[in-house]
């Protein structure tokens, strides 16, 4: 069976992208999480990856690291990661490649908090390009695909890629529009999500690095997580 390291459910938003799309494929997995002791966990997680960060996935004796890697492995022993239909898979690969490489200014600007509502800071032009272009991309695959998830009718990489932007989106209310509302909305509802959701906030323990990230985005107005230890 596989093992999957993961990091907090509070924070990683790395790890998130496999955990959701082997949840909600039905693949199973031994769920191990490693919880960030400080900003910088090199050293600590080069014991079970060799990039010393997470996500991992261990398949017997081999070490599958980084989240687009670990995804790309999966969607070559399992039916479902991407589309069976070769333009929705075509599309689906390139947004999840962009999610993977790109948007750093939402990245920065909305940290991943699952448990936190924030009044964010005055949007910055990149900011503003970020949120935009992720609209665009929810209209175009919804549209094009025909919906309810990102490339059709059915959960694939290109939904779990774009997962943590669901918890984004709702601590920081970013305006997507409808079609892009609603994915979100479908999203958060996943019993993949509600789980991860339902452990993000029991976590107890905090980190002072991406407490700080998160201090620095906005206004906190809410956290829902359970007390700090």
């Amino acid at each position: 069976m596989y093992r999957l390291i993961t990091a907090n459910r509070n924070y990683s938003s790395w790890s998130l992208r496999p955990w959701v799309l082997m949840k909600s494929l039905g693949i199973p997995f031994e769920d191990e999480q490693v919880v960030f002791a400080s900003v910088d966990n090199y050293e600590a997680f080069r014991s079970f990856a060799p990039n010393g960060m997470v996500p991992a996935l261990i398949d017997g004796d081999r070490t599958v690291w980084d989240s687009l890697g670990i995804v790309l492995y999966l969607g070559d022993r399992h039916d479902g990661a991407w589309p069976a239909d070769a333009d929705a898979r075509a599309w689906a690969q390139c947004v999840a490649c962009e999610m993977h490489s790109g948007f750093s200014a939402l990245r920065i600007a909305c940290t991943m908090n699952v448990g936190a509502r924030v009044r964010r800071n005055p949007d910055t032009p990149a900011l503003t390009r970020d949120i935009a272009r992720v609209a665009e991309l929810f209209e175009e695959g919804l549209e094009r695909f025909g919906g309810p998830f990102l490339a059709g009718p059915g959960f694939t990489a290109a939904d779990a890629f774009f997962a943590p932007v669901a918890f984004r989106v709702r601590s920081y209310s970013v305006p997507l529009g409808p079609k892009g509302s609603a994915w979100i909305d479908r999203m958060l509802d996943l019993p993949a999500m509600r789980e991860w959701e339902r452990q993000a906030l029991a976590e107890p323990h905090r980190e002072p690095g991406h407490e700080a990230d998160l201090a620095a985005t906005g206004s906190i107005m809410q956290d829902f997580r359970t007390s700090p230890e």
